[in-house]
């Protein structure tokens, strides 16, 4: 019997590549499937705005509602009995001081100047005569007194002659603006009469304004200081702050209202400000040195206070507690406790934040920052 042959084939190369290729195939699957899920795994990277911690000195102060008030009001009254023969103003102009305003008819004034000057000359040469007489001893000593007294007299009158005639001339005891006027040319008026016309000063002007009872210790700490000021806005902001020096102080609270009555003196050349006219008063106690100042977005509340999100060199957010203070002008905020100058906060895209988070960082730029307050795509923090 022959025993039958068994042929040995080798394994042609192309089978060894086609396998290996196969096996790379399948790891590089594997390991692009775990790395998928390893990328899927982590949090998305979320987009906010930052802004860094700056320092400057900002006030301390206390924000009201007040009214304005004249600086001076005079009620002018007629002094002598007479007709108005002229009027030398426009109703509602600006006067300064010594200006003329009425006139009141001054001849019986005149006349009567003329009379007691005339009278006064008789009587201060009978005077002379009469210290010669007395220089030879030939009157008695009571006629000369009483041509001294006579001398005196005339003088005196004709004095008050010359004042009668002198408020004949109305002018103007103060630098301000007129009001209308309650009478014209041609009436009758005299000390018992109403007011002519009313002048107030509005160049300074008073600002007055309330302090809450419960502001008192604060405003007691600083009153008298180098920095207590006062300044004055209207209520739409068009005007820029004035500021002007605290005048009063009242030294009792109100009853039943729980205020205290103040009073600035404030600038007023161009008399943007009325009497009576409603305005914003900031009530400034002190200024603040180098204080830390963030936009107001970027503070939080949460349970356990007021805290911020602080960014960290490789963009990932740490939770910082923090201690707020005073809103500032700019909507920032005074950040009392918990930063330090150069620090970069998050200003929006908080609610998605938690500490370790990454995030991609834009620049924030407040409103009124020339590009509007719009995300500088690309810019350097």
């Amino acid at each position: 019997m022959k025993r039958a042959s068994v042929t040995n084939k080798t394994i042609p190369l192309w089978a060894y590549l086609l396998f290996g290729v196969l096996v790379a195939f399948v790891l590089y699957r594997i390991f692009q499937h775990r790395a998928s899920e390893a990328k899927a795994a982590q949090p998305p990277v979320r987009p906010v705005l930052v802004a860094k911690v700056i320092t400057k000195d900002v006030p301390i102060y206390l924000d009201e509602i007040g009214t304005c008030a004249a600086y001076e009001t005079v009620q002018v009254q007629a002094q002598v009995s007479g007709q108005i023969i002229t009027r030398d103003f426009q109703d509602g102009s600006d006067v300064k001081k010594g200006d003329l305003l009425f006139t009141i008819d001054p001849r019986p004034f005149q006349a009567a100047l003329d009379q007691a000057k005339a009278q006064a000359a008789l009587d201060e040469a009978t005077l002379k005569r009469q210290e010669d007489l007395r220089a030879r001893k030939v009157i008695s000593p009571q006629d000369y007194d009483i041509a001294v007294a006579n001398a005196q007299k005339s003088q005196a009158v004709a004095e008050a002659a010359q004042v009668n005639l002198d408020f004949c001339y109305i002018k103007s005891p103060i630098n301000g603006r007129v009001g209308l006027r309650n009478v014209d040319v041609g009436n009758l008026v005299g000390p018992s009469s109403p007011p002519l016309v009313a002048i107030q000063g509005l160049d300074p002007i008073y600002t007055d304004f309330t302090v809450s009872e419960t502001d008192l210790p604060l405003v007691r700490r600083y009153l008298g200081g180098p920095n207590v000021k006062v300044e004055t806005m209207s209520p739409d902001k068009t005007m820029p702050p004035r500021t002007g020096d605290l005048y009063f102080i009242d030294t009792a609270v109100q009853p039943g209202a729980g205020t205290v009555k103040a009073r600035a003196v404030t600038p007023n050349p161009d008399r943007a400000l009325w009497p009576s006219e409603f305005v914003r008063v900031r009530f400034i106690l002190d200024k603040l040195q180098d204080a830390n100042l963030v936009p107001s977005q970027a503070v939080q509340i949460s349970q356990n206070g007021p805290f911020v999100f602080v960014l960290n060199p490789d963009n990932t957010v740490d939770l910082r507690q923090v201690k707020p203070g005073q809103r500032q002008e700019g909507d920032t905020t005074v950040i009392e406790e918990g930063l330090k100058a150069g620090e970069t906060v998050v200003v929006t895209g908080q609610l998605a934040l938690a500490p370790g988070t990454k995030v991609d960082p834009k620049p924030y730029n407040p409103p009124e920052s020339p590009n509007g307050g719009q995300v500088a795509a690309g810019a350097p923090l």
